[in-house]
């Protein structure tokens, strides 16, 4: 049984990487769409300017950005991008399936909230046998 090939909206990742911002930016929905115009048309020229360096070979340090609202584009695909996350730089490898996500979707900003065991007199049996040592 053949694989079955990546699809966004019915393009394959081929078509979408052969396409200009604005054409893709049409295949999102609306919320993603506006946040793609307004952060390429603002500020996130030279985080595209890097990307396509890297793409380009010209590159060869790890892309690090702090546009948690950049929507991943086609031409990210394969590319080690490392997303700031308040405290310090995720390094997210951007695969197709990621495609029209925002970055900060892809770096966690919370760690998962571990607890340690119970201390003495943390429960009743606890304290009853420390005080039956006594």
């Amino acid at each position: 049984m053949a694989e079955e090939q990546f699809k966004l909206r019915g393009k394959t990742l081929e078509e979408l990487q052969k396409m200009d911002i604005n054409e893709f930016s049409k295949l999102l929905i609306s919320r993603k769409r506006r946040s793609l115009s307004k952060t390429i048309m603002q500020r996130s020229e030279p985080l595209l300017k890097k990307i396509r360096d890297a793409n380009s070979g010209k590159r060869k340090k790890p892309i690090k950005t702090h546009l948690r609202d950049m929507i991943v584009l086609p031409e990210m695909v394969g590319l080690k991008i490392s997303v700031h996350n308040g405290k310090e730089f995720n390094e997210v490898n951007i695969t197709e399936e990621m495609v029209g996500l925002f970055l900060g979707e892809l770096s966690q900003t919370r760690k998962r909230l571990t607890h340690g065991a119970a201390g003495v007199g943390a429960t009743k049996s606890s304290t009853a046998s420390a005080s039956k040592a006594k």
